[in-house]
């Protein structure tokens, strides 16, 4: 196995960091396998990280950091021979949570030895790949919120959420399915599901697969302070599809208009686009390391 280790030392607690260097460090010795660390810089520099690595021959790329660093690796190594490892340390973990990796290092980096690999599809919206959910709405409203807040993790987020709830206005969007149906429908937020996971155990589409050459579309409708809480019970609970007025579709293809160009996110990071998203599924196009389960 050659193996390179893309780590993002932006991602997770500052006194851990250390420490998760180490258990690489102890990781490779231990394994007596061919290996590097390498260290992203910027946005976007885990990408070119990983597709040097294979360039230069290494047959397992992991990505160490949170669903950001998980999509930038990811994207570098689709339809290549090179198999994704997640050691996740970020907020969300989306990806790493639907695969059932742990989210303890020690446990996930003994997880790439002891694993199986296997193929993934991976969700592309407007040309950039998704491999949890893509999403347009107040979700992106939240993020921006997010992105401005020294803290990381779940309490953060709520916080972001509940600041950006108050002032958010919803807006209408245009929803056609593989079968070319048109609907449109007002809407808190519109998600783009690979996986069952948004991240943190937030499931947007419960019995979702990353393996069945599908995606699924769900659409949230406008609530208020009372009626979102059970919502979000719901979606904590994965059991978000008996949701009152919830929307939910199964394809291959979906678009999705709104009034403007603005911001979507792609597994947490959010990217100015189009007013129309044209969304499609990438069938088998990653190979991904994960435990050996039935799922």
């Amino acid at each position: 196995m050659n193996i390179c280790f893309v780590f993002n030392p932006q991602a997770g607690p500052a006194r851990d960091r250390s420490k998760l260097l180490r258990l690489i460090e102890d990781f490779l010795k231990t394994t007596k396998v061919t290996g590097s660390v390498c260290l992203t810089e910027r946005r976007g520099h885990a990408t070119e990280l990983a597709a040097a690595a294979v360039k230069a021959g290494a047959n397992v790329v992991v990505a160490v950091g949170g669903d950001g660093t998980v999509n930038e690796v990811a994207g570098a190594l689709v339809d290549s021979t090179a198999a994704l490892g997640i050691v996740p340390c970020g907020s969300g973990n989306g990806l790493a949570r639907h695969l059932g990796i742990s989210l303890r290092p020690a446990f996930a980096l003994a997880g790439l030895a002891s694993g199986r690999v296997r193929r993934i599809d991976a969700g592309e919206a407007n040309g950039r790949l998704f491999f949890c959910a893509m999403g347009t709405g107040f979700d992106t409203a939240v993020l921006t919120s997010f992105e401005r807040l020294a803290r990381r993790g779940f309490a953060a987020y709520f916080v972001a959420a509940m600041r950006a709830f108050s002032s958010y206005r919803c807006e209408a969007y245009g929803l056609r399915t593989g079968a070319g149906e048109v609907e449109v429908r007002p809407a808190l937020f519109v998600t783009v599901a690979n996986s069952d996971q948004l991240g943190n155990n937030a499931r947007i589409a419960p019995g979702a697969r990353v393996d069945d050459g599908r995606l699924d579309l769900v659409v949230i409708p406008p609530v208020g302070w009372l009626s979102g809480l059970p919502l979000v019970g719901r979606l904590f609970a994965g059991s978000l599809n008996g949701g009152a007025g919830v929307g939910r579709w199964t394809g291959e293809r979906f678009v999705v208009t709104r009034a403007a160009a603005g911001p979507i996110h792609f597994d947490g990071e959010l990217v100015q686009t189009a007013a129309e998203i044209s969304v499609r599924v990438r069938p088998g196009c990653l190979r991904v390391i994960g435990p050996v389960r039935n799922d």
